[in-house]
């Protein structure tokens, strides 16, 4: 997150970004991951959006996040729309259209890609 935040902070007078809060990926209550265990990250899936904006505020906090975030309603539409779980960047262009698409994360989450998009659109 700390790459992302310096790409942030380098563009942000010139591009919109925004962190959107999808469906939790790794509930107690649904696929486990034992590192989240270790660090003793333990979330319920959120069943209402009020559950899932609470998550999504403790997430921001607890990983410093200083960009803005939205929240994905509970049809998960945006998630959807874009095949953005776990995780994925992506730059959208002025007229709606796609510039960047970044592979699925974590392993996939690039933001030197993103970055390189960034500048081939924005000059």
């Amino acid at each position: 997150m700390e790459l992302l935040h310096k790409i942030y902070e380098s563009w942000f007078s010139k591009v919109d970004f925004l962190v959107v809060y999808i469906k939790e990926a790794h509930p107690e209550d649904g696929l486990v991951v034992s590192m989240n265990r270790e660090e003793n990250i333990l979330i319920e899936d959120p069943k209402t959006k009020e559950d899932r904006i609470g998550v999504a505020e403790s997430c921001a906090i607890n990983l410093t996040i200083k960009i803005p975030v939205l929240v994905d309603e509970m049809d998960d539409r945006i998630a959807s729309a874009y095949g953005a779980l776990p995780d994925r960047l992506y730059l959208i262009n002025q007229k709606g259209e796609i510039e960047f698409q970044g592979d699925p994360g974590p392993w996939g989450f690039d933001p030197n890609r993103l970055e390189l998009a960034i500048e081939k659109l924005v000059g």
